[in-house]
């Protein structure tokens, strides 16, 4: 079970709480977490170059998703669009699917990509942040481009992904179905006093 995350009820550029939304380059239950993505109100989309790439592997394309949502793809050294936590539009940032590279490098405190720089950045806004790990258990069973693969997860990818846990404000869950329960909860912490 995620940890819980502070309420907040902060407005966005349009009036409303919405959640910043970072996509890697897994493919690890993608389609079902875009699925839930599209399901769900006030979100933006923040795309590493990764996640750019893959999205057309699985079928998807930018144009058709930012028909839905808002989608932000950095081209800039600085990470520009990161500065919208500065502005208070979000009230949570959810990382996920999220590899073994991004989760690896939150640990460490490198924030060299757009999604990496935006969890840097929450915690320095004290924006909680829900990361969907990909490298949770010994073995991982995972869709890839045309097919399945059985994936075996590194001892030190096992060990970011335990230590990221333990971090303030972040919740690190371990699949589609925990996902979904914890940004559940952090929305109906929007409209209640959670703590």
């Amino acid at each position: 079970m995620p940890a819980a995350l502070p309420a907040a009820n902060v407005p966005d550029r349009d009036g409303g709480p919405r959640l910043a939304w970072g996509l890697t380059g897994s493919g690890h239950w993608l389609r079902e977490t875009l699925d839930f993505i599209l399901g769900l109100d006030a979100v933006d989309l923040f795309l590493t170059r990764a996640a750019a790439e893959i999205l057309g592997s699985y079928g998807y394309r930018q144009d058709t998703l930012r028909g839905r949502l808002r989608v932000y793809q950095d081209h800039t050294a600085s990470s520009v669009p990161v500065g919208f936590l500065y502005e208070g539009s979000y009230h949570t940032l959810v990382i996920g699917p999220a590899t073994s590279n991004t989760v690896a490098k939150c640990v460490a405190g490198i924030s060299d990509t757009l999604v990496t720089n935006l969890y840097a950045q929450a915690g320095k806004c004290r924006i909680p942040s829900i990361v969907f790990a990909c490298d949770t258990r010994p073995t991982v069973v995972s869709e890839a481009p045309g097919r399945t693969v059985t994936l075996y997860p590194r001892p030190i990818d096992l060990d970011n992904t335990a230590r990221l846990a333990g971090y303030p404000l972040t919740s690190v869950v371990e699949d589609i179905d925990a996902l979904r329960a914890a940004v559940t909860q952090r929305l109906s912490c929007l409209t209640t006093s959670c703590s």
